[in-house]
């Protein structure tokens, strides 16, 4: 061949006129795209074969290498595939963004496909002028009698072709590295750079330094050809599972399971999906997804194919039909993607509810680590929250685990042990200000809909946990900060269902039964009681409640209505650092007094006594505290007067 010497041509049916030093956001992903080139050069050299059109010669191993060499400050990315003809360099080197994979393939499609041929743009060769300043070509072709050649190019449009030395099947690619980034012929750097993107691609990889002794000398094999991912999940065993994710991941914390998707039709998609241990009180709870591409590491994270709930978790997908832009590391925006996302989604909540199904046990154990991963995906994918909604688990009082549908079982009243009050008066209740008001449609309206009681602070409402134990009673804990929107959301989708905290009101549970004769006889002394401790404890926003419970021992309880309670945590969810809320969401506040207390009834028929005031605070404080904690200048007065109150015992 003549010695030839030309310009670049740049073909625009392809691709906008590229800029060497933009193609790809990250410097090192040149690796990655020269060893790309090399395995598709490899697999459709042994596709030749596979067809008859060449023959491997004996004793041929498929193989990469990587040659570093900081004195010379080069690097060799070295193939063994099918190499090119001087008309090939011609066609696919210096005609820009003109894939070769692409032509490989339309004029093979009738006789093979296109599995696991990585490239699609042609532009990944260019990668390599972002950190050299002159890169040359060894290349000699598969075909038979072909001409080994030589091309070099120094960054610019302009190029040197000639015929060239090498005697092999395959090519060579030489990088001369400019001198900001020399780290890249670090075999330390190479070696980091190329198990960060090429781990686990279809043909072995090998890292060595050049001019070494034969003693020094040796190869390193850097990737894993089989991930275990590209195997069937009936040929994985666990300790490989674990090991893999140890691997990946450098998180040596054992997962709780793992989901292996193992996809062909309508897409081919592969991966493994683990659910991580996670320390709610110490770690955050962001996980990581590797997408691959044919064993190409592309990014981590990508939102377009991962459901956002998923982020949470850790693991790797593989999809081949990936529509990638050309820097492969981020995608086009059609419905496939999409579709995937949709197909990963269904595929994780089909497994929790086989678990849940088969497995209960099991998932009972992992429940508490996995809930915050499928609440979040359920506030955030609502097909998911519909397969997932029977398989959502709450825990009791007692530390046993029921699904929803098993909760609302819970707390129906036995119609055998009912007992009609024909005689029995509505709770009388003094609202802000003051006057007597009637709950008559309470018991009809909690009729209507399916309750279930929750406790968000087993210490803090403890009170109320013994009330509910002592009435055989029973209520779920939701103690995450996820939990609150979660049930907001499933009254919204289950019409009928409501969650209410087991201090948000009194049932009727809680009360004891009297005639409308005893009631009539402390109506009037229960209006006083409601003013004297208005008067007392300064408090104009709260309503005063005087039941008849039928423990006791209690004295008095704060309840706050369920949307009071959830429109004061919306607001300061939403309000500035600093914001006073003064006295909002107050008016959903009631101050119960137990009637059947000895306290409560000293105050009934002692209004104008000298101590009146000062035990109607402390009955408020009582109940407070048992409610949320005390403010420090509230607490400080309930101290202090506790002290008061034990210097009166000594009189």
């Amino acid at each position: 061949m003549a010695e030839k010497h030309g310009s670049l041509s740049i073909n625009s049916e392809n691709i906008f006129p590229i800029i060497k030093k933009w193609l790809y956001s990250d410097h090192d992903i040149f690796y990655r795209e020269l060893i790309s080139n090399g395995c598709d050069a490899i697999t459709k050299l042994k596709k030749l074969d596979m067809m008859g059109e060449y023959s491997l010669p004996e004793g041929y191993k498929a193989k990469i290498q990587v040659v570093v060499n900081p004195e010379q400050k080069t690097l060799k990315f070295i193939d063994n595939g099918v190499g090119m003809t001087a008309d090939e360099v011609e066609e696919y080197i210096n005609q820009i963004a003109f894939s070769g994979a692409t032509d490989f393939i339309e004029k093979y499609k009738d006789k093979t496909n296109e599995d696991q041929i990585i490239g699609h743009f042609g532009l990944g060769f260019y990668s390599a002028f972002m950190v050299a300043d002159e890169v040359h070509i060894d290349t000699l072709s598969w075909q038979s009698g072909a001409t080994a050649v030589h091309w070099e190019c120094d960054g610019g449009t302009e190029f040197d072709m000639k015929d060239g030395d090498r005697t092999e099947v395959g090519t060579t690619i030489t990088l001369f590295l400019n001198e900001d980034v020399l780290e890249f012929c670090n075999e330390y750097k190479a070696r980091e750079v190329i198990k960060k993107y090429c781990s686990f691609m279809p043909t072995e990889i090998y890292l060595s330094k050049e001019n070494e002794t034969d003693e020094e000398k040796k190869e390193e094999l850097l990737n894993e050809t089989l991930p275990l991912w590209a195997k069937h999940p009936n040929e994985c065993t666990k300790e490989e599972y674990l090991e893999f994710y140890r691997k990946v991941f450098q998180d040596y914390k054992e997962p709780l399971f793992w989901i292996h998707l193992n996809m062909d039709y309508p897409f081919n998609l592969k991966g493994i999906l683990y659910f991580p241990k996670i320390n709610m009180e110490y770690e955050s709870i962001e996980g990581v997804i590797k997408l691959y591409n044919n064993q190409v590491f592309i990014a981590d994270n990508i939102k377009e194919v991962i459901p956002e709930f998923l982020m949470l978790l850790k693991g790797v997908i593989d999809c081949p039909d990936l529509p990638l832009n050309v820097s492969r590391s981020a995608l086009q925006n059609d419905g496939f993607v999409k579709k995937i996302s949709d197909y990963i989604s269904k595929k994780v909540a089909d497994k929790l509810a086989g678990m849940c199904k088969t497995e209960k046990e099991e998932y009972d154990k992992y429940w508490d680590d996995i809930s915050p991963f499928i609440k979040f995906g359920c506030l955030k994918d609502d097909k998911f929250c519909e397969k997932m909604t029977d398989y959502i688990l709450f825990k009791n009082l007692d530390g046993k685990y029921m699904t929803l549908p098993e909760c609302l079982e819970v707390n129906k009243t036995d119609p055998d042990e009912e007992e009609e009050n024909t005689d029995e008066q509505a709770a009388e209740v003094l609202d802000a200000d003051g006057n007597i008001v009637t709950d008559e449609e309470t018991a009809s309206e909690e009729a209507k809909e399916k309750i279930i009681y929750y406790v968000t602070d087993e210490k803090q409402q403890s009170q109320y946990i013994n009330m509910f134990r002592a009435a055989k009673m029973d209520a779920v804990i939701l103690t995450h900060n996820i939990d609150q929107p979660f049930v907001s959301q499933l009254e919204a989708k289950n019409e009928g269902i409501k969650f209410q905290r087991i201090d948000a009101d009194l049932t009727e549970t809680f009360k004891a039964k009297t005639s409308k004769k005893v009631e009539k006889e402390f109506e009037a002394a229960a209006e006083n009681i409601g003013k004297v401790m208005k008067k007392a404890i300064k408090k104009d926003k709260i309503a005063i409640k005087v039941e008849k419970l039928k423990n006791k021992k209690i004295s008095s309880m704060i309840t706050l209505s369920e949307e009071s309670r959830r429109m004061q945590d919306m607001m300061k969810m939403y309000s500035m650092p600093g914001m006073d809320m003064g006295d909002f969401g107050k008016e959903g506040e009631t101050l119960i007094l137990n009637a059947n207390h000895p306290l409560v009834q000293y105050v009934m028929e002692h209004t104008e006594g000298d101590n009146v005031g000062m035990i109607c605070e402390q009955l408020y404080d009582l109940a407070l505290i048992q409610h949320a904690p005390l403010e420090p200048e509230a607490m400080s007065k309930f101290v202090a007067r506790t002290n008061d109150i034990m210097l009166l015992l000594t009189k």
